[in-house]
């Protein structure tokens, strides 16, 4: 399904640029002081963004940062409404106000702002979903499950996205113009680096919900982390991780520093491929990259199949190939055997097939259900094979070990 929405006029997409979110900030108390805009240059700062090639402004007055001195709602009003009412009408952009409360982003959408970002995915307010609705606007909802980036790794990203959406849709909501946002950051104490990382590696996941997706990691601090740099000093590494997101399918980049991220956008996306997908007389084909059995069932799902069916059928959907290296040639030609008996296959070498060579290695290639199958089978077996159906099972399991894959020295 390829992402083609309007969101205030502004196209945004798979085959629409990339768009940039400059962020105006003008909460004291941010993590990164640099931000702060104060609230007399607030017009020359957003017109500034916008000529450097933002085409969405975010304007928070309040710092999300879990170390920031708190303020009150009323703190926040008195940053916010002000702001808004000099930017609408004033600079050519879209206007977001980045609030996790109803009130005040219902007062901001009465004064010209497009869009709410909520950080909370509307888990903080229970009413932010019905101001959503009221004024039928877009949304920025980030993956949340009790308070804000409370998610840890990306199946816990992915479910609290498709809980956010069943909720917008039980609101009334165009859940098409809700805009993705997975949470990168240390939103909450336990969430170390491995989680952004494994995020980032995996992001190309978040396309199977069809909608746009946004990536918020401007100087953030699993940067600071592996370059041991202050805020101030993370805009290389900034740039690095836009790329990244940009090239495995962000539609939105929010931003501090719109210039440089702008050029590292537009050559990230250069780069990036499209989306296999053909359209004739109103039917449509297109190519789903899935790789996780949850993902499967999710697009399941999402076109009527029931819960029980997406459960059966998703390690039918995700191929695994394998590559089993130093065996004799009896055991390479019993696991082809084995595997061709659940529907799969084995490609080893040719001597190997005619036995003139002793030893040798195999390619195995089938469904993850079917390579399952093939290492409970072989568990039964004489020779090294109960061996091999160990490492084979303990391969699969390192694949989907968070820990085991992403954790590195910093």
């Amino acid at each position: 399904m390829v992402v083609d929405v309007d969101i205030c006029g502004l196209n945004v997409g798979d085959n629409h640029p990339v768009r940039l979110m400059g962020v105006l900030n003008l909460s004291h108390e941010s993590f990164y002081k640099g931000s702060v805009v104060r609230e007399d240059s607030l017009i020359d700062a957003a017109s500034a963004m916008v000529e450097e090639g933002a085409t969405v402004l975010d304007i928070g007055g309040r710092s999300t940062w879990p170390l920031a001195e708190p303020i009150s709602k009323e703190i926040e009003r008195e940053r916010l409404l002000p702001a808004i009412d000099a930017l609408a009408g004033n600079v050519d952009a879209v206007l977001s106000v980045d609030t996790v409360f109803a009130d005040i982003a219902d007062q901001c959408l009465d004064r010209g702002a497009d869009l709410v970002n909520d950080v909370s995915g509307f888990m903080t307010d229970v009413n932010m979903a019905d101001v959503v609705a009221d004024h039928e606007c877009p949304a920025v909802v980030m993956a949340s499950r009790k308070v804000p980036g409370d998610v840890l790794g990306m199946d816990a990203v992915m479910d609290s996205l498709e809980a956010i959406i069943e909720l917008c849709e039980g609101k009334g909501i165009d859940t098409d113009r809700l805009i993705l946002d997975p949470a990168i950051g240390k939103w909450v104490p336990e969430k170390d680096p491995t989680y952004d990382f494994e995020t980032f590696d995996r992001f190309e996941r978040l396309q199977l919900f069809g909608k746009p997706v946004l990536a918020a990691l401007s100087r953030k601090s699993f940067i600071g982390e592996v370059l041991n740099k202050p805020a101030a000093e993370r805009l290389y590494g900034s740039l690095a991780a836009t790329a990244i997101a940009v090239h495995k399918g962000a539609h939105i980049i929010r931003t501090h520093d719109v210039a440089a991220t702008t050029d590292a956008v537009r050559i990230a996306e250069a780069i990036r491929g499209r989306q296999p997908v053909v359209e004739e007389k109103g039917f449509e084909v297109s190519v789903l990259d899935i790789t996780n059995p949850d993902d499967a069932a999710l697009v399941m799902k999402n076109i009527g199949v029931t819960e029980t069916g997406s459960t059966i059928m998703k390690n039918k959907t995700v191929n695994r190939v394998l590559r089993i290296s130093n065996i004799t040639t009896t055991e390479a030609l019993i696991i082809k055997q084995e595997i061709l008996a659940r529907g799969g296959d084995a490609a080893l070498e040719r001597d190997a097939v005619s036995h003139e060579a002793e030893w040798t290695d195999v390619i195995v290639m089938g469904t993850l259900l079917q390579v399952r199958r093939l290492a409970d089978k072989l568990e039964c077996q004489a020779r090294n094979l109960p061996l091999v159906s160990k490492l084979i099972k303990d391969t699969l399991k390192q694949e989907s070990d968070v820990e085991y894959r992403y954790m590195r020295k910093i």
